[in-house]
């Protein structure tokens, strides 16, 4: 959750401090934002994430004036099941009710200092908020043990897995806003290709890992794993071939190659030559022509088709228009 993540760095930073946090720690019926999103509310006034599509924010501003001079934590319920909504006077008109924690900081907590370095080391943190009982006190978010008890009455838990992990092999110029618009949805992103002049700092300056090796010798170098996320896209069939004849056999949550899809299949009959199971199972798997179907022209337009099937895949859905999906929203 990258919205988390931000957060947590604010909270290690003194000059954001003191501030409140804001948690949506519970969702029964319709909500815009699930249990989880958080809002940070600096003294000064700043803000960092959000609780809803922007309606609640306002009373939530408000609300933490008072948690920042009481101390005390604050929980808050919104119920816009009402027709009208008129109850808050926020017009949500979402037919949900929501539960939402105010927490003040005047220090970096703790479990904020673990979820930065569990983020860089690519673990999974587990945190416990409690935001309900008879000592207001006792509320609040702390770090939970990996062998804790199942969580109490009162208390909602939150498994915080580590970014999505992006591996794009070939550092083109179609490379560099996917690069981009992946670390704006947060996700740890590494930028690869063959060719040095290409895989620079300088080309890709939000990309997390900036490598170069011979084709070959690139898979293994990075060694991507289960719940990676790859798309080869150097456009030379010289680079691609290898990149994807190393790609054979791993399990990768996802992986893409850029291009049309005969040369995909000529690539694939290629593999298939030498080792045809492997080569089939890819082929199976194989996301070519990569991207969904966003009739998409030119490497902005591209980049937001190849980055929708990744998140299509990662939410476990297929892409469709939401007014197609039955049931709700989240899952």
């Amino acid at each position: 959750m990258p919205e988390l993540a931000a957060i947590a760095t604010a909270l290690g930073k003194t000059g954001h401090l003191p501030a409140v946090l804001a948690t949506l720690v519970r969702v029964e019926g319709s909500s815009y934002r699930r249990p989880g999103a958080r809002l940070l509310i600096t003294g000064a006034g700043e803000r960092l994430g959000a609780i809803s599509g922007g309606c609640l924010e306002e009373d939530l501003v408000e609300r933490a004036r008072g948690v920042l001079a009481r101390g005390i934590p604050e929980a808050v319920t919104y119920d816009t099941t009402a027709e009208k909504d008129l109850v808050w006077g926020v017009g949500l008109g979402c037919h949900g009710v929501v539960r939402v924690l105010l927490e003040r900081f005047t220090a970096p907590p703790a479990w904020a200092a673990a979820l930065c370095a569990a983020t860089a080391g690519r673990r999974t943190v587990r945190l416990r908020v409690r935001h309900d009982g008879p000592d207001s006190l006792r509320w609040g978010t702390r770090l939970a043990s990996p062998k804790e008890d199942p969580a109490e009455a009162g208390e909602w838990e939150q498994l915080v897995p580590p970014p999505a992990a992006l591996f794009i092999l070939g550092a083109g110029e179609d490379a560099r806003p996917v690069a981009s618009l992946a670390r704006t949805l947060g996700w740890h992103v590494t930028v690869a290709d063959p060719r040095p002049a290409f895989a620079t700092r300088a080309r890709f300056p939000a990309a997390d890992n900036v490598v170069t090796a011979p084709a070959a010798e690139l898979v293994a170098r990075l060694d991507p794993g289960p719940d990676a996320l790859v798309v080869v896209m150097t456009h030379h069939y010289v680079h691609d071939r290898p990149l994807l004849g190393a790609l054979l056999g791993r399990p990768l949550a996802y992986v893409g190659l850029l291009g049309p899809r005969r040369r995909a299949e000529r690539i694939l009959a290629d593999l298939a030559a030498t080792a045809p199971a492997a080569a089939a199972e890819l082929g199976r798997r194989l996301r070519a022509p990569v991207g969904l179907d966003l009739g998409a022209d030119g490497p902005e337009q591209v980049a937001l088709a190849i980055l929708a099937e990744m998140q299509a895949v990662l939410g476990g859905r297929d892409g469709w228009p939401l007014r197609e999906r039955e049931g709700p929203i989240h899952g």
